[in-house]
């Protein structure tokens, strides 16, 4: 995010005074600005409603509001030679966790995270004077199938070697999984290029300059006072009574912005609980802003943009019909942005830090996604955040339906004969529907499936065609080969690609792209590549040359590959697998073997 300062040091000059009641918030950027979701229910019923029982809401709760009936009753997950037993202590969850390299740990469950595909969940260990301190636990819940993975295994990250109690919660989760003050989550940029990695991080951090929001500060000084008394909330209210710290008023009277911002930023990173929370859950405030003068007086307008007297952002030159919707996308992208892992890939060939950044592989990078893409379409038009379930809505939008979000922007191609033109396929077959080409399936889910890619572009762009694997026309003709479908590619749309490149990418151009992505491919390809291996086959791929390299994948070094290598196996064999992803990589390789030949491979 670009910093541009309006006044430096000294309040900008007054402008004409405001109305008595102006029609947009003044301020809904600080703690005091914050009046939490129960006061938009009266006016605001039936969205109240539906949000409250909405996964969003739900995405951290309390253990005594979440049903862990069968969770915690004595169930034991085993990880190579360590153990953890999921339990109940006088009424409470724990996580009893038994590990040869780290010890023995008994954690009381403090915070349960997820509610929809997985429940991951935060602790405080038992014992412990420190009761602020929540760490993730090691153990992921799946409702869907009643399993247990280790935490961390359904994002990308290598293999680890034992169990124990991960990140600070506090640290890591708190800001993207609960309502946070919006001022807290850009310390980042008001503390300057040389200040830490933070959670609060913002989204334009990791977009091409041309793509970036304007912070705009008007009132260095106003805004200085509004960190330190941030900061002395974060240091009066620890959460156990006890002042922790000496009272930042000095702040106000010497030093710089970037200075006092540092502070802040330390004070966040150090001291900021779930005490501090405006809400815990994602509450409605997260994206329609502090609302506060809004609940006093309906009249007063919230905003989806950060505004204050002190600062403001806008975006770059924004074209006036788009704005609305760029303030939307820009809401949702403050936490679906990227994830923190240390995996170096993105897509379009590209590495992270790139100065040409690539779109996210995995889910939670939805948002940052659809503000790289050139498309004005929002998340909400295919996505409800009020809805208690989106499955129905979004079945729907997998059909002809979801063309309509397409074409009411690109009318020209509404009729049949049009998208039948356009696409050079059947406009009622899976080759007709627009997103199955311009935001395709080759993004990993929580699910062990494949979903949706949402930086929006075309699939005949180069840097797509000559830098990822498999290109996108093979997510539906995988068998095909490789020459074949760059030849039609090039025939249809008047392209040139680099052979090549192509070849330094897939090796030999006359195999098809499942069999050469699992041969040639990064981790993150080979697995979409694995999640075309569990659906139907497309003609031209010989299951026997497939499955001795599913099962190689078995073996990679991110354990997340291994579940799609796992289902992909099921799927081919027709049988479900007897095989423990936790244990040793030997072992695990060996139960492969027996399993492939009591099936006839």
């Amino acid at each position: 995010m670009a910093m541009i300062f309006v006044a430096a040091c000294v309040p900008a000059p007054k402008g004409p005074s405001l109305p008595e009641r102006p029609a947009v918030v003044r301020s809904n950027i600080e703690r005091a600005d914050y009046a939490g979701s129960q006061a938009c229910a009266s006016c605001h019923r039936a969205y109240f409603d539906a949000f409250m029982a909405s996964p969003m809401h739900n995405m951290t709760r309390l253990p005594a509001r979440t049903d862990l009936r069968g969770i915690f009753a004595g169930r034991i997950f085993r990880f190579k030679q360590d153990s953890v037993i999921l339990e109940e202590r006088e009424g409470r969850p724990c996580m009893r966790i038994g590990s040869r390299r780290f010890g023995d740990h008994l954690f009381r469950v403090t915070k349960v995270i997820g509610g929809h595909h997985r429940e991951d969940f935060a602790g405080v260990e038992a014992g412990s004077r420190d009761t602020l301190t929540e760490r993730i636990l090691p153990v992921s819940f799946f409702p869907e199938n009643k399993t247990f993975r280790y935490k961390g295994y359904s994002v990308m990250d290598p293999e680890r070697p034992a169990l124990k109690a991960g990140a600070v919660w506090n640290q890591t989760c708190l800001f993207c999984h609960n309502t946070v003050p919006y001022l807290s989550t850009i310390l980042r940029e008001l503390a300057g290029p040389e200040a830490p990695p933070f959670q609060g991080s913002d989204v334009d951090r990791s977009l091409p300059a041309n793509r970036r929001e304007s912070l705009k500060v008007a009132d260095s000084l106003g805004l200085r006072n509004a960190l330190a008394a941030e900061i002395d909330f974060l240091r009066r209210a620890g959460g156990s009574g006890v002042d922790r710290g000496s009272r930042s008023g000095s702040l106000i009277r010497t030093g710089s912005l970037g200075k006092t911002a540092r502070k802040a930023l330390n004070a966040t990173w150090s001291l900021f609980n779930g005490n501090h929370l405006v809400e815990i859950g994602i509450g409605c405030e997260s994206c329609h802003g502090g609302s506060r003068e809004h609940a006093a007086d309906p009249r007063i307008r919230t905003s989806l943009t950060p505004r204050s007297p002190y600062l403001s952002v806008s975006d770059p030159e924004p074209p006036k019909a788009a704005e609305r919707r760029q303030q939307i996308t820009r809401a949702c992208a403050r936490c679906h942005q990227v994830l923190f892992t240390g995996y170096p890939w993105t897509w379009e060939g590209a590495a992270r830090g790139d100065s040409l950044p690539g779109g996210a592989h995995i889910n939670s990078g939805e948002g940052r996604d659809l503000l790289l893409s050139d498309c004005r379409i929002t998340c909400t038009d295919c996505h409800n955040p009020h809805a208690p379930d989106n499955d129905t809505r979004m079945g729907k939008l997998d059909g002809p339906e979801g063309n309509l979000a397409c074409t009411s922007c690109h009318g020209a191609l509404a009729s049949p004969a049009a998208v039948k033109d356009h696409s050079h396929h059947d406009p009622v077959g899976a080759g007709g529907l627009c997103l199955n080409c311009h935001m395709p399936r080759k993004n990993m889910t929580l699910d062990t499936r494949l979903g949706r890619y949402h930086r929006i572009a075309s699939p005949t762009d180069r840097i797509k065609v000559e830098g990822d694997r498999p290109l996108e026309c093979a997510l539906c003709h995988g068998g095909k080969p490789i020459g074949e479908l760059v030849d039609t590619l090039e025939s249809w749309w008047g392209k040139h690609y680099d052979r090549g490149k192509l070849t330094d990418l897939y090796g030999d151009l006359r195999q098809g792209s499942i069999l050469a992505t699992l041969r040639n491919g990064k981790p993150h390809e080979k697995a979409v590549a694995l999640g075309l291996a569990a659906l139907p086959l497309p003609p031209g791929v010989d299951k026997k040359e497939l499955i001795p390299l599913v099962a190689a994948e078995l073996a990679d070094p991110y354990p997340l590959v291994r579940y799609y290598a796992d289902h992909a196996l099921a799927e081919l064999i027709g049988r479900e697998s007897p095989l423990d992803l936790h244990g040793e990589t030997d072992s695990l390789m060996r139960a492969t073997s027996g399993w492939l030949r009591s099936a006839g491979y």
